[in-house]
């Protein structure tokens, strides 16, 4: 039976992560990046395509779970008529070479528990020749990539799987260790699994100790910026938007991308979430990425990256799968990586402001390099793009593109008059000006008394939500209220906000989506500065409620089938929940200030 996607929690090493589900099973896991060629690739297809799974043998156990306060250690705990026991779940990394490990702990009674691993490299297609170590170990070979299996428990072998049977009682407890590491290189001595998991444990704890508590939604917060953290490779400080690829936006659909890479649009939420939250020197290794990976010519500017800047994210389907719940094709690199997106000049110009804002170090290569988009902008603000949410249609000029584009000018100029740079500020302030006359002028209908998905549409898009989130226009600007309300009545699905028509003839693919739940967080971040206080803390609160068991998010929710979909766990989702947060807690700023601008 395949798990819904918020059965599963989420271990990683800041390297890559493995989901692990409800059942026991990892059903997800690449190595030795988050972006790798999958190992276990069953939440895409079968158990066959690669898994892990522990647990008893029993038919429908009782289970429950958490993570351990502070970390990103998973105990999963399966409770029998015969006894109780709880599988812990961590990764860990040493040098080059990664671990998994997994601890089954007895609690009480006698618990008859069952193992399968099925390790099927390059997303689940290649058998690896198994054979047995000096030292006891099981080790799985296939090209570039070796596993070594370590346990005590006697295995078996049967149909390309590995199995065993055991029993654990109250106070026992039994380890496994899978490791990673090239075929190639050295092979690395096996760990002792509990004193890897405590030493995780404590890295994490030492970690989210950085983090001063403040608010009423404290917890949903700690555990948004550790998903946020997990997601962050160690030596780039590249995000990932996702830890995996091609989970639908719509069961059986088409809309399957692939978010293992780094997106531009995520960068001003990111430094301020992780900002207001404490955490500088991650934000500062988030804004070393953004430079870095934009560094060069600005007309090859792209709105996303891999997690080392790189720019060539080749697109291509993995016809061997069948994808989740049938959901095809199964896609991995992302053709979107080639748009045009005139908002990722914008997201970039109010990383820039803030981080001066916060007073985080500058350099005169980064100012340049800020001046450079601009300069730029100026030549191509006029065109149509693909707009923000990657339609695979016809380019548009598209609102919301403009108005970042407004942002990225008004952030210049707001950098030059606050803090001093030399270029052309007149010119720029007059720039600023045109650009803000003419969104105002072509994109907000009259009949519609909103602003539109793009000029001369009868359209709405939730994008428009951030017009008074960076300071477009202030948020009583009749023009601002009617754009809330008409979101309100066209684009609201049980409460919670949909990106936009799907079935509009803007969007290049056939069928649906669910809810949004980065745009619903927008709109609860609308109604605290309209101050809609009471208004906003309700629509907050029911996002937290679609959080699944261990508080992840993905990216959309099907208020129908009361399900989330898309790729899991999405980082903009948790990004939007901090920020929100953050404004709904009198003990920090209450609204992103940041973004205000000259109202």
């Amino acid at each position: 039976m395949t798990l819904l996607i918020e059965d599963y929690g989420l271990i990683g090493n800041n390297a890559t992560a493995a989901l692990v589900g409800l059942n026991g099973s990892i059903d997800w896991l690449c190595f030795p990046r988050f972006d790798s060629a999958a190992c276990f690739a069953a939440i895409l297809g079968s158990p066959e395509n690669g898994h892990w799974s522990v647990a008893p043998r029993a038919a429908q156990p009782k289970v429950t779970r958490r993570y351990r306060e502070g970390t990103l250690v998973l105990e999963t705990e399966f409770s029998i008529p015969e006894g109780t026991a709880v599988v812990v779940d961590c990764m860990h990394r040493r040098g080059e070479h990664q671990d998994v490990v997994r601890l089954v702990r007895g609690v009480h009674g006698r618990v008859p528990m069952e193992m399968e691993l099925v390790i099927r490299f390059e997303y689940g297609t290649v058998v690896p020749w198994v054979s047995r170590m000096e030292d006891g170990r099981m080790c799985a070979v296939a090209g570039p990539d070796r596993m070594m299996f370590a346990t005590p428990i006697e295995l078996r072998g049967e149909d390309l799987k590995t199995r065993a049977q055991f029993d654990v009682e109250e106070g026992q407890t039994v380890p496994f260790i899978l490791t990673w590491s090239r075929s190639f290189s050295p092979t690395p001595a096996s760990p002792d699994a509990a004193t890897v998991v405590e030493h995780v444990t404590h890295a994490w704890e030492k970690w989210s100790s950085k983090h001063t508590p403040k608010g009423p939604y404290k917890e949903a917060v700690l555990r948004s910026l550790l998903t946020l953290k997990a997601l962050t490779h160690h030596e780039t400080g590249g995000i990932v938007a996702a830890a995996t690829t091609s989970l639908p936006e719509q069961i059986g659909g088409s809309r399957n991308w692939d978010y293992r890479f780094c997106w531009l649009r995520d960068a001003a939420y990111t430094l301020y979430a992780l900002l207001e939250s404490g955490f500088t020197e991650e934000a500062r290794a988030w804004r070393d990425w953004l430079l870095r990976a934009v560094a060069g010519s600005p007309d090859q500017m792209q709105i996303m990256y891999g997690l080392a800047g790189e720019r060539r994210l080749t697109e291509f389907d993995l016809s061997e799968l069948p994808g989740y719940e049938g959901s095809q094709p199964v896609r991995v690199g992302n053709a979107a990586s080639e748009q045009l997106q005139l908002d990722v000049y914008g997201e970039i110009l109010d990383s820039a402001y803030l981080a001066r804002r916060k007073g985080m170090p500058v350099t005169e290569a980064s100012w340049n390099l800020s001046r450079a988009a601009v300069n730029h902008l100026e030549t191509i603000w006029t065109k149509p793009d693909d707009g923000i949410w990657e339609i695979r249609g016809p380019r548009r000029h598209f609102v919301h593109s403009k108005v970042m584009v407004w942002v990225a000018v008004d952030r210049a100029v707001r950098i030059m008059q606050e803090f001093g740079g030399d270029g052309p500020l007149e010119r720029w302030i007059r720039l600023r000006r045109d650009i803000h006359e003419e969104v105002c002028r072509l994109g907000f209908s009259r009949e519609l008394n909103s602003f539109v998905q793009y000029y001369g549409s009868k359209e709405l898009d939730a994008n428009l939500l951030l017009l008074s989130l960076v300071g477009f226009l202030p948020p009583a600007d009749p023009r601002i209220v009617g754009t809330i309300a008409a979101i309100e009545k066209t684009l609201l699905q049980d409460g919670f906000v949909a990106r936009y028509n799907t079935r509009s003839a803007v969007d290049g693919l056939p069928g649906d989506e669910g809810v949004f739940l980065a745009c619903s967080f927008w709109l609860a971040d609308n109604y605290v500065l309209q101050g809609r206080d009471d208004e906003a803390r309700a629509l907050f609160e029911r996002l937290l409620g679609l959080r699944n068991d261990v508080g992840l998010l993905s990216e959309e929710y099907d208020p129908k089938e009361h399900r989330q979909l898309g790729n899991f766990p999405q980082a903009f989702s948790h990004l939007a929940l901090i920020n929100s947060a953050h404004n709904l807690s009198p003990e920090l700023e209450s609204k992103p200030a940041h973004h205000r601008s000259h109202w």
